[in-house]
């Protein structure tokens, strides 16, 4: 819990102390997602760093947070993080199973040292399983799972969804659900636990519609032949006169009218249903796409209840007049970046602070948390 020496906060976490022990991808993710939402997020950064291969300061993952460093392999390395444990709620770690142990952090460890610790663990395969002391990425982790192989053209490679379907939806947003709800059960009177969050069982678990739709028959088990992954011809992309591209979801009956009357296809209109007429639909869609630029379309399509959007880069879609509005995106320290998400009525979050730079922050972490060992001289 916060003492009085903790740094005022924003945010419904305000007041929750976190611990991150290094690494990148889906681990760093979760802890900023903490550290938006108010948890104050110590990363606990190696000698020499650990990160993306860009500068710190441009790393948006490390927002909001604090760093230390300090050398787990030192003798003194783990009393260290340990005393930062012992006043901490939550820790979050990446290692490969096994590698917290040895380095003298693992759960037990630290469960001897703060008994109600919620300790997370981020991973690919797991703590258990044939594959679990294995080496992945992201694009294994989703190919196992069903996920990768549903995304794509029918005739083509599976598209590779960057590291976003693995990595932060199947692996970072699990890990936070569950140490918060680990987190709740704590406070609530019961004991700290290790949370297991595997990205191949957070990506399983975001395909439970389509498992029960396989299994009641509504869903065909290949690419692009059902309604939301590029089979249906009212559901999809399609490229416009100047190489952009509009994306299409006029799903219901009343969108899909309201679609090819904009698009100017009205003979179209009783095609919705009838599987026969949309490779005929589709090439019609298309033709009609080619015909005028993408901002021709979103102009057209501007006001309509038709579903249609255009496709925008990273770069383009701060400006798009809608996420502008709402403001989606935010500048900090000169830096656009993704607004925190999602949003709160009583206890708003904000960006506070730029990419933690590794070890700036050991004075005030040791003051405010009331662990001086973190500043002892290890010569």
């Amino acid at each position: 819990m916060a003492t009085a020496g903790t740094p005022p906060g924003q945010g419904p976490l305000t007041g929750v102390r976190v611990v991150e022990l290094a690494g990148i991808g889906p681990g760093p993710f979760a802890a900023m997602l903490l550290a938006d939402l108010g948890a104050d997020v110590v990363r606990v950064d190696r000698p020499g760093g650990v990160g993306l291969a860009i500068d710190p300061a441009y790393d948006v993952t490390n927002r909001n947070k604090r760093s230390v460093v300090v050398d787990l392999k030192a003798p003194d390395g783990p009393a260290r993080v340990l005393g930062l444990v012992e006043r901490a709620d939550i820790l979050v770690e990446g290692y490969r199973p096994g590698v917290a142990e040895r380095l003298g952090v693992g759960p037990e460890a630290c469960h001897a040292r703060n008994p109600a610790l919620v300790y997370g663990r981020m991973t690919g395969w797991g703590q258990d399983g044939p594959l679990a002391p294995r080496a992945g990425h992201d694009i294994a982790y989703i190919a196992v799972t069903g996920a990768l192989g549903l995304i794509g053209e029918p005739d083509r490679p599976p598209a590779v969804p960057a590291n976003l379907l693995g990595d932060y939806a199947g692996g970072s947003l699990y890990l936070v659900v569950g140490v918060l709800a680990a987190l709740h059960h704590a406070r609530a009177g019961g004991a700290g636990q290790v949370v297991d969050a595997a990205i191949v069982d957070g990506t399983s678990h975001l395909s439970a519609m389509l498992h029960g739709m396989l299994a009641a028959g509504g869903w065909q088990d290949r690419r692009g032949a059902n309604l939301l992954d590029g089979g249906c011809p009212y559901y999809g992309t399609y490229e416009t006169a100047d190489g952009g591209y509009m994306a299409v979801g006029a799903l219901e009956p009343q969108f899909y009218e309201e679609f090819v009357t904009v698009l100017g296809l009205p003979e179209h209109a009783g095609d919705r249903k009838d599987r026969t007429r949309w490779g005929e639909l589709r090439e019609a869609v298309a033709a009609r796409f080619k015909s005028r630029t993408r901002d021709e379309w979103t102009a057209l399509f501007e006001g309509t209840d038709a579903c249609v959007a255009p496709v925008l880069s990273l770069r383009e879609a701060p400006g798009h007049p809608h996420l502008a509005a709402r403001g989606t995106f935010t500048d900090h320290g000169g830096l656009t970046q993704p607004a925190p998400a999602p949003r709160f009525s009583a206890t708003p979050t904000a960006v506070r602070t730029g990419p933690a730079r590794p070890g700036a922050d050991a004075a005030d972490v040791a003051r405010d948390w009331d662990v001086p060992d973190l500043l002892k001289d290890r010569a």
